[in-house]
């Protein structure tokens, strides 16, 4: 069972806990209150779950209190519905708007995949790619560092990607990292040296994320050079 509850410990940011809870970070902010630049604070209690109350607002009223909306609430709802569904097929008809949110992936580092993604596995929720330490690890895409560090048991050196609202991406096993929380990066700039995992070869463990869960990197990724 998952706990309900995570103690911030110096070190974490919001990203970095929502990763190692397979968290979407933007819930994970919202059930605890925090706005963005999503800080928080060593010792500081969040919750892992929904709060209760969220779910107790959805109850049903009960058959003897139902009440009829009034024809101005009516008219109000009606006016709303269509509004969305003009506003819908504003968007429908914005194809460079969709074509800028459109990610296209590359691989950070060539080598071979000794690892695959599997959805069974828990232990296998990226790719290794085998490589010689030092080697160069690329952004697979432009976007925001929200974590640089070592805090993460398992991923030894780390690097976590913000892509988008719904899209994270991660670098680890590193030997030497090349950028800090906050910077922007562009795809292909170079973030990292490729570092040795804990069976002591060099490779790096790559993994990519859909509002909190993991996804095959092999789906998403152009053909490796």
């Amino acid at each position: 069972m998952h706990a309900s509850h995570y103690r911030v410990r110096r070190g974490d940011t919001l990203f970095s806990i929502a990763w190692r809870h397979k968290l979407d970070h933007k819930r994970l902010a919202a059930w605890n209150g925090i706005k963005s630049p999503y800080t928080i604070y060593p010792g500081q209690r969040l919750r892992l779950k929904p709060p209760v109350s969220s779910s107790s607002r959805k109850r049903v009223v009960s058959k003897g209190t139902r009440t009829q909306p009034s024809a101005k609430a009516t008219k109000k709802k009606t006016d709303l519905s269509a509004g969305a569904s003009k506003s819908s097929k504003g968007a429908a008809k914005s194809p460079k708007s969709m074509a800028r949110s459109r990610l296209q992936w590359q691989w950070p580092t060539k080598g071979k995949v000794v690892q695959r993604f599997s959805r069974k596995d828990p232990t296998r929720k990226g790719v290794k790619i085998a490589g010689r330490q030092g080697q160069a690890i690329y952004a697979a895409e432009s976007g925001r560092v929200v974590y640089s560090g070592s805090g993460l048991i398992g991923y030894g050196q780390l690097i976590i990607i913000k892509h988008n609202k719904d899209y994270l991406s991660a670098y680890g096993h590193n030997r030497k990292l090349l950028v800090k929380e906050g910077d922007d990066v562009t795809k292909g700039d170079r973030i990292a040296e490729m570092g040795i995992a804990g069976g002591g070869a060099a490779v790096l463990h790559f993994e990519i994320r859909r509002q909190g869960k993991p996804v095959d990197p092999g789906a998403l990724l152009s053909r490796m050079r």
